[in-house]
């Protein structure tokens, strides 16, 4: 019997999500209290994390049977082949559709608002035409990048599928020219380009990543420049 499409299957979906964003939120809060100092709680924070994480794993194993691995000495080489395979198929299903609707939407939109509401705001000079303005834009900026990134993440999925599969590695490799050298951040997998730069920070499009001042930092997350490193693309055939 097919469940994908029952209001089950939809109400796993939802709890699944608010449980795994709970356990991301409460992580969150658990950083900011530990810097502030408050240890016991930011220690509540992450033991009620790590049960909001049992809680979405519950119903991801409602959601997907197949995935569920109780013996694994039982299984075979295919077996366990196979069930990698679909965690992987799963995984750039999901990256896909961030890359190629989720982010790139919500970025339209993020302009659409800069553009009305906020933008008019601004321009009658109040202090929340102001913030929306700041929202929007960053929105709109923070949107753009994750789409590379997200598909970054599909691209690393979509090898790994291959690998399984025991087909060869896709070679890559970084531009030879220095000063178009593309270069990924470790923390979070943000791409700079420097052709686009990071005009929000005070990066001209066509700025070389080695004349970044030091004490630039990662858009998305915030990573000190020396935690990236040079992107290797896949090298066309």
């Amino acid at each position: 019997m097919d469940l994908s499409q029952s209001n089950t299957a939809k109400n796993l979906e939802a709890a699944f999500g608010g449980e795994s964003m709970a356990n991301r939120k409460y992580l969150f809060f658990a950083e900011v209290t530990r810097k502030l100092g408050m240890s016991e709680l930011s220690k509540l924070f992450k033991e009620t994390a790590n049960q909001e994480t049992e809680h979405a794993f519950a119903h991801f194993r409602l959601l997907h049977p197949e995935l569920i691995v109780d013996d694994p000495a039982k299984l075979s080489e295919e077996e366990k082949k196979a069930i990698a395979a679909r965690c992987l198929e799963l995984a750039i299903e999901g990256e896909t559709y961030e890359y190629t609707t989720m982010y790139p939407g919500f970025a339209a939109e993020a302009k659409a608002d800069k553009d009305s509401d906020a933008v008019a705001e601004f321009d009658a000079q109040t202090a929340e035409s102001k913030e929306h303005a700041t929202m929007f834009h960053t929105a709109a900026k923070n949107f753009g990048l994750l789409t590379h990134i997200e598909q970054h993440h599909a691209q690393q999925y979509t090898e790994a599928l291959g690998a399984l599969d025991g087909k060869a590695a896709v070679p890559k490799a970084a531009s030879e020219d220095p000063a178009m050298q593309k270069w990924i951040c470790r923390q979070c997998s943000m791409i700079y380009d420097p052709t686009v730069g990071d005009p929000d920070s005070g990066i001209a499009p066509g700025t070389p990543f080695a004349e970044i001042p030091e004490d630039w930092y990662c858009p998305i997350c915030g990573a000190k420049k020396s935690l990236f490193i040079v992107y290797q693309e896949a090298i066309a055939a």
